[in-house]
């Protein structure tokens, strides 16, 4: 009878061991899983807090292949800004000409959580959070560690050189953001661009506080082969601001990947160009 009543115990354990099992992977894979309505809002109505809608920063996400490109990218990003800006403002028109680095989920990456660092002293706050590397082979160009070991091995690959050899090309404060600006720009340009008047500036220099530079994520190559450009694919460096053609971004993930994420190809000049759909 003892045998018989053990036997049945350790049955029961097993059942239930089984049980939470199947159900702990259930709840794993919903994390996983955008919400569909609330991903649709995140499109239709940009206000809402999307960061409830995906899983939690810790995780890689690959959003579900079914939506379309526009709410694959925005369920993505909900992961790194808290709410996304709202369509016709200038931080939707910032997050569509520069936001492809939001998905960016490599190890040791940090990003802000918004698309405008308001000044040098926030600038500064969020770069004091960064780890940041010398890039092989200069003085005083540096970028987050991860993307800067990215570029250092695509340079063992190919010569690959800076487009002026100064710290400008990397790493920007936002002094150096406001100066470049103000070489292209003016405060005009700036009342035209957040009133949406004006884009093709985005081209050419960003509005201060916006530049991916700003976030060591970005930096200014004199590229003029295939051969480099497929060494900086492969290694998660590509371009993503169209016409500023010396500019690339560290997006972390390899050139297959980027559709998953809704991002879409665009060839002008016959310069291949990832840009995002919205």
């Amino acid at each position: 009878m003892k045998l018989i009543l053990k036997i049945a115990a350790f049955v029961t354990i097993i059942i239930f061991v089984s049980v939470t099992l199947v159900f702990a992977h259930k709840i794993s894979q919903s994390q996983l899983t955008p919400n569909p309505q609330i991903v649709k809002e995140c499109v239709t109505n940009s206000g809402v807090p999307c960061h409830n809608s995906t899983a939690s920063v810790n995780t890689l996400f690959i959003p579900d292949q079914q939506l379309d490109d526009q709410q694959r990218f925005l369920a993505t990003i909900a992961n790194k800004i808290p709410t996304i800006p709202q369509v016709d403002t200038f931080e939707y028109t910032l997050l569509r000409s520069y936001g492809t680095v939001f998905i960016n989920q490599k190890s040791g990456i940090k990003l802000p959580q918004k698309t405008i660092l308001d000044n040098e002293l926030e600038t500064k706050s969020f770069q004091d959070t960064i780890s940041i590397t010398l890039v092989d082979g200069t003085q005083e160009c540096y970028l987050q560690k991860t993307a800067a070991e990215a570029l250092n091995k695509a340079k063992l690959l190919e010569r690959i050189a800076l487009k002026s050899g100064y710290a400008g090309d990397c790493l920007r404060s936002f002094a150096t953001n406001l100066r470049f600006w103000n070489k292209y720009a003016n405060s005009e340009t700036l009342t035209r661009v957040k009133t949406g008047k004006e884009t093709k500036i985005l081209g050419l220099v960003a509005p201060p506080g916006t530049s991916q530079h700003l976030w060591g994520l970005a930096i200014d190559l004199q590229v003029a082969t295939s051969a480099q450009r497929r060494a900086l694919n492969q290694n998660g460096w590509f371009q993503t601001v169209v016409n500023d053609l010396p500019h690339w971004t560290y997006l972390g993930w390899s050139e297959n990947d980027l559709p998953k994420f809704g991002l879409q190809q665009k060839i002008i000049q016959g310069i291949k160009y990832w840009v995002t759909p919205i």
